[in-house]
């Protein structure tokens, strides 16, 4: 089972970098470049607890839909979100938050489970954990940057 751990240092307030990171609209600009669309469920603003968004995608080519909830928050502490439906056996994405250095220090523990058995294993193994831990350290970036720059909304 791959994880997936970062640590994002962001000059900014815990609150408002836990905003952020569960506002749908900034995840879609993030995902621009993969046309990613929220087709069901909360599909624009924050996303809460017991909440869910459907996402439809593509990846290598692959039409993806995906359903995730967010099934714990401490508000502004942590949240953690698990695919309910979609292509993988399942997706845990911790994503954690405390004040450090006069801003906050970003967590993530991204942990997934392609199906497939030992050739899911072998894939991600390979490339898609590589694949998946550029995809958040992308969107870290556009947080760092958003909240850094008292910009926020995605424009």
């Amino acid at each position: 089972m791959p994880v997936i751990k970062l640590q994002t240092h962001i000059n900014a307030p815990v609150q408002d970098c836990f905003d952020l990171s569960r506002n749908i609209d900034l995840h879609l600009h993030t995902m621009k470049r993969k046309k990613e669309e929220a087709i069901a469920g909360v599909t624009t603003g924050l996303i809460n607890l017991h909440e869910t968004v459907t996402w439809k995608t593509t990846h290598f080519g692959i039409s993806v839909i995906m359903k995730v909830k967010v099934t714990e928050m401490e508000t502004p502490d942590f949240f953690v979100v698990e695919q309910v439906s979609g292509p993988f056996k399942w997706i845990r994405h911790y994503h954690g938050f405390k004040v450090s250095n006069g801003g906050t220090l970003m967590v993530d523990e991204f942990a997934f489970c392609l199906r497939l058995g030992w050739l899911g294993k072998l894939a991600s193994m390979i490339f898609l954990k590589y694949y998946m831990q550029k995809q958040v350290q992308q969107r870290n970036q556009t947080i760092k940057h958003i909240a850094e720059n008292k910009k926020l909304k995605p424009s």
